[in-house]
């Protein structure tokens, strides 16, 4: 039986749905009445991550236009559960009748086969990255919830297939980053990054990259040790995203090649507060926020359907067989992973903002 389909604590989300299913979701529970939201709020994140946006990502014609069926009234939170749907439009299930035994490379088929004994094998039915739209437009809940604090997450494209880009991030960035087809900070690397995609593409492969996501205005003490630390919830939530194989805070891997006195933070004054000079913790210590700003990165890997030849195994003949996955699939999957990231620290934040009293019951 399965009931991890649930993130939160106090704000708390639960997805549902399949990819080939009639539709998905979620409800959005914990999220205090008396918010401003609309659709449109909500709509505007699922616009990013939604499939057919240009040339570097998947052509399935999916519009995911949203439909919120309880929790709101008048542009207010009730403080009611609040149930979001979208509809499946353009699913394609007649590609992956012939690999209905077959088990596809890199994919979670075999898993979902030995643990269930029986899944949905449509275009990888509840472990595809479809079931995010969930994740989206609970995130869009908390994102709206966060900015009452002033609270701003922005995630990029950090390296994609080897090409690292330069610069850093702050709260001014979302214009540039959502300006390329990429969703990366520099226009230089982003050329090259669309270069590298097309040309997996035309080669019938895929590449990977590196996600990564800054929030700015999180306040000290978010964080409940031991075991409900802020870094490793949010080490939870963002390795739940289909694809995710690494994770970091800060410097992260970096930190073990560095000395102490490399990798320390020094502490200075300034306005009378107490702050980091340099931010290599990524703004948590001890598993709690100090101020600065929370920096994370995802490693995806490459999308795992691709149209080249590959070797697997009929779970029906008990044969060795040779296949090629077809179907709409994005050659890479960083650019609409970039607001699936920013939506599961957004609904980490919330929920330690609820947990931890800087977030009220009510919005006044």
């Amino acid at each position: 039986m399965n009931i991890m389909n649930t993130i939160g604590r106090m704000f708390r989300a639960t997805t549902w749905g399949e990819s080939h299913g009639r539709a998905v979701g979620c409800v959005v529970d914990g999220c205090p009445s008396n918010l401003q939201l609309t659709t449109e709020d909500i709509q505007r994140e699922l616009d990013r991550r939604k499939p057919g946006q240009s040339s570097v990502t998947t052509s399935r014609g999916e519009k995911d236009r949203l439909e919120v069926l309880s929790g709101l009234f008048e542009g207010r939170t009730l403080g009611t559960p609040i149930s979001m749907l979208v509809w499946n439009k353009d699913a394609d299930s007649s590609k992956y009748e012939k690999l209905r035994d077959v088990v596809r490379p890199g994919h979670a088929d075999l898993a979902w086969r030995m643990k269930y004994g029986v899944v949905d094998f449509r275009g990888g039915g509840r472990s595809s990255a479809r079931e995010t739209v969930g994740r989206v437009a609970a995130g869009a809940v908390a994102k709206k919830l966060l900015s009452k604090l002033n609270i701003t997450t922005v995630g990029f494209a950090r390296e994609i297939a080897g090409i690292r880009a330069g610069g850093e991030a702050n709260v001014s960035s979302a214009k540039v980053i959502d300006s390329n087809s990429v969703r990366t900070i520099d226009l230089n690397a982003a050329r090259l990054m669309e270069r590298a995609i097309i040309a997996a593409k035309e080669d019938n492969d895929s590449v990977g990259g590196i996600v990564e996501c800054a929030s700015f205005g999180v306040p000290p003490g978010l964080g409940e040790p031991v075991f409900g630390k802020l870094s490793s919830d949010l080490a939870s939530a963002v390795m739940s995203i289909p694809g995710v194989k690494g994770f970091e805070i800060g410097c992260g891997f970096a930190l073990a090649r560095m000395n102490g006195s490399e990798s320390n933070d020094p502490f200075i004054l300034s306005k009378g507060l107490v702050k980091t000079r340099t931010n290599n913790s990524g703004g948590i210590l001890g598993g709690i926020s100090n101020g600065m700003p929370l920096v994370v990165r995802a490693a995806f890997k490459p999308t795992s359907s691709i149209a080249k030849k590959q070797k697997t195994v009929n779970l029906k003949t008990n044969r060795q067989v040779e296949i090629q996955v077809e179907g709409r699939h994005d050659p890479c999957i960083v650019p609409r992973a970039v607001p699936i990231v920013e939506a599961m620290v957004n609904l980490v934040l919330a929920d330690h903002g609820l947990m931890s009293g800087v977030i009220p019951r009510e919005i006044r």
